[in-house]
């Protein structure tokens, strides 16, 4: 039977400790620019950017 390998176990811990960290502090600055915002405002705003060239040109 193999022995468990214990180094390994751990780094895997240890990166997905350092994830959840890197995760949490990402999130946390996006609450702070956004001021409570989804997250799904990138995708809005790609399709908001189309709308303004539409009303710019004038109707005849």
């Amino acid at each position: 039977m193999a022995k468990p390998n214990y180094s390994f176990e751990k780094r895997q811990r240890e990166l997905a400790k350092k994830k959840k960290k890197e995760e949490k502090l990402k999130e946390k600055a996006g609450r702070k620019v956004g001021e409570g915002a989804p997250e799904d405002t990138p995708d809005d705003d790609t399709t908001t950017g189309a709308a303004p060239a539409e009303q710019g040109t004038p109707a005849a």
